[in-house]
Formats: C-alpha cells, sequence, structure tokens
C-alpha cells in the first residue's frame, strides 16, 4: 500500500512539473509599432507642445502590458491606452525598465492629471486624480519640458496599416 501511495506522489509531482513548465511566460524585447501620431496642446492659447507617434494600447493583453519588457523608448514616441468608459485609472511600473511620466486624460481628451517620473519597478499605485478614459506614457521628464499641466489636451489618429 504504501508503495502505490509513494508511486502516486512520484507521478502527481511529475504532472505539476510538466505544467510549471508548459506554464512559464517567456518573454523578450518589445519593438515599437507605429499605430497613430497624438498632438499635445495648450488649453491657454492652441500652441502645440509635442508631436508623438503612438503605439495604441487598446486589448485586455496591450493594456496589462503597457510598455514593460522594453529597455527605453525614443523621446518622440508615447504609448496611448484607451479604455472604453472613464474610470479611476491607476497605474504601476512593474517590469517597466525606464522612468515615465503618466497622464491621464479624460473622455473629451483634457489632462486630468500626470504622474511625473514613475520609477523602474515599482509596483506603487500611480492613480489619476480624476475619471480617466486615455493614459498616455511617456518618458519621464517629457511633461515638465513640454510644460503640459491638467486642463491641456490631445488629439491623435490611428494609421491604418
Amino acid at each position: 500500500m504504501k508503495e502505490i501511495i509513494f508511486s502516486g506522489l512520484i507521478l502527481a509531482s511529475s504532472f505539476v512539473g510538466c505544467h510549471e513548465k508548459n506554464n512559464k511566460i517567456l518573454t523578450k524585447e518589445v519593438t515599437f509599432k507605429k499605430e497613430g501620431e497624438l498632438i499635445l496642446k495648450k488649453a491657454s492659447n492652441d500652441s502645440i507642445l509635442a508631436n508623438l507617434d503612438i503605439e495604441i494600447a487598446d486589448t485586455d493583453y496591450e493594456t496589462q502590458t503597457g510598455l514593460m519588457y522594453r529597455k527605453n523608448m525614443q523621446s518622440n514616441r508615447g504609448m496611448l491606452f484607451i479604455f472604453p468608459e472613464e474610470d479611476m485609472r491607476y497605474f504601476y511600473m512593474k517590469n517597466t525598465e525606464f522612468p515615465l511620466d503618466i497622464i491621464y486624460l479624460d473622455a473629451s481628451m483634457k489632462v486630468v492629471s500626470i504622474q511625473k517620473n514613475a520609477k523602474p519597478y515599482d509596483q506603487t499605485s500611480l492613480p489619476s486624480e480624476g475619471l480617466a478614459k486615455y493614459t498616455l506614457e511617456v518618458n519621464a521628464g517629457l511633461t515638465d519640458q513640454w510644460g503640459l499641466q491638467a486642463g491641456d489636451f490631445m488629439s491623435f489618429k490611428k494609421i491604418t496599416p
């Protein structure tokens, strides 16, 4: 009887080992794919603050992965997250290797708030300060360089392949 139980345990542990091997998520460096163009403008005088090439995250997988596993991003690029509706948003920097400014925008594409200089690998929640439908991630320091503030706005267009 002991031999049967012992054999069963060995057999069960080998299945667990195989299961873990098959479910490992392998990561590789992800490269930028231009999917749109975005303009940030000053609310007070409609002047252009920045023109960016953007990658768009609008699926569950893209939204959850974001800029994870990337080494860097050029300063004329960003990632735009598009959500189905406005809500409080919470981002963090798990598996993100370079610092970011995280810009939250409402349904009218107006800047609600900015989380500046989000630290690489930090899993601290970085919330919006109001309801947001869009989130734009850019390299840390750019929002200060541009003078971007709450109330400024964006426009973007998707590029069809």
